[in-house]
C-alpha cells in the first residue's frame, strides 16, 4: 500500500531535519527551506523567498516541472511529494 500524503509530508519533514506533524498540515515556509536546503537548491540569491517562490524551485529542480517559469506554484500533490520523498531520501514505516 502507496503511503499517504500526511505520511509523505512527514517522511520528508524527517528527511530535512524537521519533526513530524500529528494533524494533517501542508509545509511551512520554514520546512519548505529546510527541503530546499537538503536539495542543495540556493533560494537566497532571491533574498527572501516566499512559500510559492520556494515550491516551484522546487518542482523545477527534482524534475516535476521542465522549468522555474514552467512550474506550478500551489501546493504539493501526493505524486509530486512522492518525487520530493525520492529525491530527498525520506522512508517510511510501514
Amino acid at each position: 500500500m502507496s503511503p499517504t500524503v500526511r505520511e509523505l509530508r512527514n517522511a520528508i519533514r524527517v528527511a530535512t531535519g524537521r519533526f513530524e506533524r500529528e494533524v494533517k498540515a501542508s509545509f511551512t515556509k520554514e520546512e519548505l527551506q529546510a527541503v530546499c536546503e537538503t536539495l542543495g537548491v540556493d533560494v537566497s540569491e532571491a533574498g527572501r523567498s516566499s512559500t510559492s517562490q520556494m515550491r516551484r524551485v522546487i518542482r523545477a529542480h527534482v524534475g516535476i516541472a521542465e522549468s522555474l517559469e514552467a512550474a506550478d506554484d500551489s501546493t504539493f500533490r501526493k505524486t509530486d511529494l512522492q518525487v520530493i520523498a525520492d529525491e530527498v531520501g525520506a522512508s517510511f514505516e510501514p
